[in-house]
């Protein structure tokens, strides 16, 4: 044990060398809050896909996959890893990516208040990070168990070093911080998961000798406990895992929103979450599942329904202990390391909830940058501190999970249904989201006392997403949609059928903007540097007076636009000005172009500092010039510039 333990905690400091090493590289591209949060629109598709991984290579996955293959056989671990894989993140990637990145908002209570208003904006930026925090005390419980199991460390003393390896790495640089550990983490993953799995076949025998150690002969298709039900309402099921671990944790979750938010692109956003769906399955879910199956075949008397000690989701732990000190510890800081990097990403996406939809809009709105990122960094603290008393939380991980996920169904409907359906109203997300959240947290809180058990009946998961559905749908009949649900409302605008609007300064300059090219309202909202309320205030106005037009009514062509001939006249370009921005480009732009030709990164740099222009800015410039076709962005870390063919054509 001894031996066991000193190799175990050798391998441990390395991991956290590698963890702070990385963290101390990025500090210096954190200026401000927005690098801070989003890592300033930088992150690749290479990076994007490691960090989507690494969400997903999480405790939860850890003790699941091999935990379903237990109880269900081979198809109900590979059913639950495919529906959190293909329809959480692909489905995601693939009907999101375009609409998040391109409305702008940094956070889903974000966009909330755009579709919506403040109240909704309020309420859900609450619950999410309520559910975020409990994601996050879900993961660190996880890897505490591990960690306790296999090495017999007092609790309280593990408990206290994770937390602070979490808090102190993501304090330091944030995104970046994590995006960069994630590379770290996940690359370990892959090494040490499959390792794991081709380490257990070795000692156990081939796969095809599973079968006559199975109880029932048959290991791939049914599990100690049977099959795994399709449709029952009650947990586990085939219709359950949809709801939990696509709408709940994924679609209504503020942190995955943040991994498109923080792309490059849509494209990239898109890309990345498909390739991660595909390589999480295969990589990581597959082998954990076979491992679930190895110690459920030769050591089923350790588990609890056949009166041993531990649960079929201990079941990769357990393992871990069968294996020499050195190959035993990589498994379980393999563990650790899935368990750390989802709780240090749910910590900022809970901070960064807490910091934009709360402390900027309701408590500091001085706008200055410094200001804005030490309150970040606090906030960050005290998320730390939050979590750990949920850490206490009765039930362990099990309830901890289902408890965080109560209060993420309710913003996945309003995000849906304010997607594709014009007509739905702030009247309808606030008492669609009221009603769910609190029929989950009555009942989680009915079955935790022991008064009444839900979940005999229907999962607490599903039983939210029906009530907020309803409730929506039934509130919104009572509410008024926005101008553009109004059913006399018409998309193109004529001489009939606009308002008399009188332009403020932010109006103007997001007009200025629309004319020169720049069609999303990401672009408006990043190169303004303001909250996406303020914006969308403003594409209102332009849109009620004619001065802009809309792509569509839903979907991503509702925050995309174009000037019309009454806004270009206000906006009065004339000369090179018009001439530049009928192409897309502005004088600063094709300044740009030039030292962009020249590959000088640090002349590029030195422009950027000295037109004061700010990482969003950047972003939103960076992003026009791509889709335009006059550059390309390049690096697997921070953005870098190559210019094409046609931007050399721009500046001859």
């Amino acid at each position: 044990m001894a031996t066991q333990n000193i190799v175990f905690l050798v391998i441990f400091i390395i991991f956290l060398a590698f963890l702070f090493i990385s963290s101390f590289v990025a500090k210096n591209w954190v200026k401000e809050t927005d690098d801070y949060v989003l890592a300033g629109r930088q992150i690749s598709t290479g990076m994007n896909i490691f960090g989507v991984i690494a969400i997903g290579f999480a405790g939860t996955t850890m003790a699941l996959a091999p935990g379903f293959a237990i109880q269900f056989g081979f198809k109900g671990s590979f059913l639950w890893s495919a529906i959190y894989s293909f329809c959480g993140l692909a489905f995601y990637g693939l009907l999101y990516s375009n609409f998040v990145r391109r409305c702008g908002a940094q956070t889903l209570p974000e966009f909330l208040e755009m579709r919506y208003d403040g109240k909704t904006r309020s309420v859900i930026a609450i619950t999410s990070v309520v559910g975020m925090l409990g994601i996050m005390a879900n993961n660190i419980v996880s890897a505490i168990t591990n960690i306790c199991a296999y090495t017999g460390w007092n609790k309280a003393v593990v408990t206290a070093v994770i937390f602070a390896v979490i808090i102190a790495f993501t304090y330091i640089s944030g995104m970046w911080a994590i995006s960069m550990t994630d590379l770290v983490q996940v690359i370990m993953g892959i090494i040490i998961v499959p390792l794991v799995m081709v380490l257990v076949i070795k000692q156990y025998g081939p796969l095809s000798g599973l079968a006559s150690a199975w109880p029932n002969g048959n290991p791939m298709g049914e599990g100690f406990m049977g099959t795994i039900p399709n449709a029952g309402l009650t947990y586990p099921s085939v219709i359950n895992f949809v709801i939990l671990f696509a709408s709940a944790l994924v679609w209504g979750n503020n942190y995955y929103w943040m991994k498109i938010a923080n792309c490059r692109s849509e494209k990239v956003a898109r890309k990345s979450f498909v390739w991660s769906a595909f390589l999480l399955l295969i990589i990581f879910c597959v082998p954990l599942g076979i491992v679930g199956l190895y110690a459920g075949a030769f050591h089923p008397e350790v588990f609890t329904f056949n009166g041993g000690t531990v649960m079929p989701t201990g079941a990769y732990g357990f393992i871990a202990s069968t294996l020499i000190p050195l190959f035993g510890s990589l498994a379980v800081i393999g563990a650790v390391a899935a368990s750390v990097s989802t709780s240090a990403t749910s910590a900022l996406g809970a901070s960064a909830v807490m910091t934009r939809d709360i402390y900027q809009r309701l408590i500091d709105k001085s706008g200055d940058p410094k200001k804005r990122l030490r309150a970040s960094k606090w906030i960050l603290i005290i998320v730390g501190a939050v979590t750990f008393i949920l850490c206490q939380f009765p039930g362990g991980p099990t309830y901890l999970f289902a408890f965080a996920n109560c209060w993420l169904v309710p913003p996945s409907v309003l995000l849906l249904l304010g997607m594709v359906w014009k007509k739905f109203n702030s009247t309808g997300a606030f008492w669609g989201a009221l009603c769910g959240m609190v029929v989950m947290a009555v009942f989680e809180l009915l079955e935790l006392t022991g008064v009444f058990v839900v979940g005999s009946y229907i999962y607490l998961a599903t039983l939210g997403l029906i009530v907020s559905f309803v409730a929506a749908i039934i509130a919104s009949l009572f509410g008024k949609p926005k101008y553009f649900g109004e059913s006399d409302w018409e998309r193109v605008p004529n001489d009939h059928n606009r308002e008399n609007i009188t332009l403020d300064a932010t109006d103007k300059e997001a007009l200025r903007l629309i004319c020169v090219g720049h069609k999303y309202m990401a672009d408006i909202t990043d190169y303004m540097g303001l909250d996406s309320k303020v914006t969308d205030a403003a594409i209102e106005h332009l849109d009620r007076g004619g001065y802009i037009q809309r792509a569509g009514l839903n979907m991503s062509k509702l925050y995309t636009f174009s000037a019309t001939d009454k806004g270009r006249a206000v906006i009065g370009l004339s000369g090179n000005d018009a001439k530049l921005a009928s192409v897309g480009l502005t004088p600063d732009y094709v300044e740009f172009l030039k030292l962009v030709k020249t590959g000088d990164a640090h002349k590029q740099n030195e422009w950027i500092a000295a037109k004061k222009i700010r990482s969003m800015q950047m972003a939103a410039i960076s992003s026009h010039l791509t889709r335009e076709g006059y550059i390309k962005e390049k690096g697997l870390m921070r953005r870098k510039y190559e210019i094409t063919e046609k931007g050399l054509a721009a500046i001859k």
